[in-house]
């Protein structure tokens, strides 16, 4: 069969190419002010009173923006932001007993499974530029958080593995299973999916009452607390943020093959560094720096291969 080049995957993937530039810069700073509201509130109640916090910002801003926030396929929203909210999960739970990098490391192999499944369950062809892509975004991963150190190889090493398939299962919904549903509608589902699993967790660890440590240590496992004001702030910029910025990503993966836009995901990265030099003044190291080269390097590949059109 000949394939003809289409002039609009260019187009497609540069727009898609700005979504996630704006994604990644806005998660990048909230996410950088989660270790000031883990030292005040739980993981659970966090989820939980962002998901109010968001969904009352998308119910206010429909009637002025002109939203719908009713889904054409209430099935498939449902589902496919259970497959969001159960990888983001299992990635914030493995933080309670593996290492950030590990847990890390693990969700940023989506892509690869994102090609995977584009490839053996939908028959899209994968181009050896778009696997050499892959190959260098992910060494770039792993040299810049460096998984494994500080911590044991076991059974709980491959559970954030397992979120990241579940986080690709969820991009690729967006293109196939929700195609044609409005991005506020798949946020809200995201949101509401987070905030419901965190009310089961309050729930849950109301009646357990596990011994909590004090600050961030105790992120995971601390259950329902009296919130202060800087847990209410950061956590109402998180909600804002996260809107805008996801948002973007959906608007990303409607736009553009799922596997471009995967790996230009990877910018998430030296976003977060920019972010926690210009607000901690921490810094990356010679290896780390080399790493976030390699995933611009990703990165490029796949917008200018996108730009001629090709795989």
């Amino acid at each position: 069969m000949t394939t003809i080049a289409d002039p609009a995957h260019g187009t497609r993937t540069l727009a898609a190419a700005g979504f996630i530039f704006v994604y990644a810069m806005v998660i990048g700073f909230t996410d950088n002010y989660v270790r000031v509201i883990a030292e005040d509130g739980g993981l659970w109640q966090f989820h939980a009173t962002r998901m109010v916090m968001a969904v009352a910002l998308l119910a206010g801003a429909a009637p002025l923006l002109g939203f719908d926030l009713r889904p054409r396929r209430p099935a498939a929203v449902a589902f496919r932001s259970v497959l969001h909210g159960t990888a983001m999960m299992i990635y914030f739970g493995c933080l309670a007993f593996l290492p950030v990098a590990t847990a890390a490391a693990g969700l940023f192999t989506a892509p690869i499974f994102t090609l995977l499944i584009s490839r053996f369950a939908y028959g899209q062809r994968i181009g050896p530029f778009r696997i050499l892509a892959v190959a260098i975004g992910f060494l770039g991963v792993l040299m810049v958080l460096r998984p494994g150190q500080g911590g044991a190889l076991g059974p709980a090493t491959f559970l954030p593995v397992a979120a990241g398939a579940l986080y690709a299962l969820g991009n690729i919904a967006t293109k196939t299973w929700c195609a044609g549903e409005r991005a506020e509608v798949m946020l809200a589902g995201f949101f509401v999916a987070l905030g419901t699993f965190g009310l089961i967790g309050m729930g849950v660890l109301a009646l357990w009452q596990p011994a909590v440590p004090e600050g961030q240590e105790g992120f995971v496992l601390r259950g329902m607390v009296w919130p202060t004001g800087r847990f209410l702030f950061w956590t109402f910029v998180q909600a804002a943020g996260s809107l805008v910025a996801v948002g973007m990503m959906i608007r990303a993966y409607q736009v553009a093959d799922a596997g471009r836009v995967a790996i230009l995901e990877y910018v998430i990265l030296p976003a977060s560094a920019f972010w926690t030099w210009a607000i901690w003044g921490e810094t990356l190291g010679p290896l780390a720096v080399a790493g976030v080269l390699l995933i611009f390097a990703a990165g490029l590949i796949i917008t200018l291969r996108g730009r001629q059109g090709r795989r």
